[in-house]
Order: structure tokens, then sequence, then C-alpha cells
């Protein structure tokens, strides 16, 4: 692997340091995106996203939450913005049971990322069924950090 990794948060990550801390998961999981969060601002690895992810954002009802969500983006340079060929592989992914939103986070990720972290299950068990047809590697951010610390390679 060549340069610090690319790591594509999607909303669910960014959205977990705000959630209801009461379950040990929720906890855990939000420790594990301030810690990559942590490893972004060091430089040791870069935060990517995509234009989906401010759609997302964007439509959350809640002004302060959109507004706290919304800083935890990378800066604007590390956001792909959405082409034909991210929207059509988003459709070939569609069709593999990923629900739209998901479809276009991974197929944007698979144009940027080396690694897409996620806290939905449901989109987690997907990707997991069709692991060997995506061009990127999708894990939930406490099991990926875990591993990274643990010094298990990425991909």
């Amino acid at each position: 692997m060549s340069g610090p990794v690319k790591i594509y948060l999607n909303v669910s990550c960014l959205n977990r340091p705000f959630d209801d801390q009461e379950q040990a998961r929720i906890r855990l999981e939000a420790a594990a995106v301030g810690m990559i969060l942590e490893r972004v601002d060091d430089g040791e690895w870069i935060h990517v996203s995509s234009e989906i992810a401010q759609i997302e954002i964007e439509a959350n009802p809640d002004p302060k939450r959109r507004a706290r969500v919304r800083l935890l983006l990378p800066e604007p340079q590390n956001i792909v913005m959405l082409t034909r060929e991210i929207f059509l592989r988003a459709a070939e992914l569609g069709a593999f049971g990923f629900k739209d939103a998901d479809a276009m986070h991974l197929a944007a990720a698979e144009e940027v990322a080396d690694i897409l972290l996620t806290c939905d299950d449901r989109f987690l068990r997907t990707a997991d069924r069709h692991a060997k047809k995506l061009r990127v590697l999708v894990q939930n951010p406490l099991t990926w950090l875990d591993e990274v610390e643990h010094g298990t390679d990425i991909r």
C-alpha cells in the first residue's frame, strides 16, 4: 500500500459521536470514530467523503445535529462530487441489495477510498455477502481500528 490510508466514514459514523451514548456499543463506536479522526488530524490517515454524505447530512431535520455532523466532514478537496459513473455503479450495487444511499456511498468510496467504515449493521451484512464484487473494503470502525491496532493489514 502506498501513501496514507484513505478512509471513507459514512454518515452513520459521522453521527455516532452525537448518538445517545447509553449503550456500550454506541460509546465504543463513537470512541473509535473519534480516534480515527484524531489520526486523520495527525496526518496519519486521510479522511475522504462524497457529495452524498453532504446531501444526507443536510436532510437531517435537527439543525444543531446537522451543524455538528457537518463539522466532521473532511476538507472540500477530499469530498468527491457525484458523477455519472458513480450513479451507474450505485445502480449496480443496488441490485445486490444495498439501500440507495448506501449504494451511493459505496460507489463513491470505491472511487476515492481504501476502506469505507459504517456503523450500519444491515450495510455491513450486505457488504460482507458481496465482498468479492466490491472495490473497497467495508467494515465497522471499531472492528477496523482494532485490527489496525493489532497489526492486521486493511486489505
